[in-house]
């Protein structure tokens, strides 16, 4: 069951993509000084066992889904600001997507990690990671498993900027 996490409005902080007019707006982060900022995401794809064995002996016909997978995480969180529009470019100085075969429960465990030195945080660029690279587990395998289930996108952590550290482990969560 899904950690619910309901916050007091005195927790509330105001909404920083929208102006005074609430239209949505780009942050501007020119002031922001540049601090070492890291975020990191997971996501979770459940399968039939034989599909998981499949990918686990590399006997699927489209090749190397992990690699792929993998690849298309790192370009994912690349483009990130392509895809979201209200995201800043950013040079990312490290991107990792780490794939667990689960053979317990007949899923893929995705992990993701971005990196940089910047104005702004790099929390969408690791969900986007994670997000994509489950979906190409899914594009790639639904020829012999429709019935995947792609789920728990999420934060993991952050770290650095104003905000500092925060760990949903900090939040009574996973």
């Amino acid at each position: 069951m899904p950690l619910l996490v309901r916050m007091k409005e005195s927790d509330m902080t105001e909404l920083t993509h929208l102006n005074e007019d609430g239209q949505a707006q780009m942050v501007d982060v020119t002031e922001k000084n540049s601090t070492s900022r890291e975020a990191r995401a997971s996501a979770c794809v459940m399968m039939s066992e034989n599909t998981l064995r499949l990918i686990r002996e590399g006997g699927h016909s489209k090749g190397d889904v992990l690699g792929v997978a993998r690849i298309a995480g790192i370009q994912a969180a690349k483009k990130c600001s392509e895809l979201i529009p209200l995201c800043h470019p950013l040079l990312l100085t490290s991107i990792s997507v780490d794939l667990e075969l689960d053979e317990a429960n007949a899923r893929v465990s995705i992990r993701t990690c971005c990196r940089l030195t910047g104005q702004t945080g790099v929390e969408m660029e690791a969900l986007t990671a994670a997000s994509v690279a489950a979906l190409t587990l899914y594009d790639m395998c639904k020829a012999v498993d429709k019935s995947m289930i792609i789920s728990d996108i999420k934060l993991l952590e952050k770290k650095g900027g104003k905000s500092g550290h925060w760990s949903r482990s900090d939040q009574g969560g996973d």
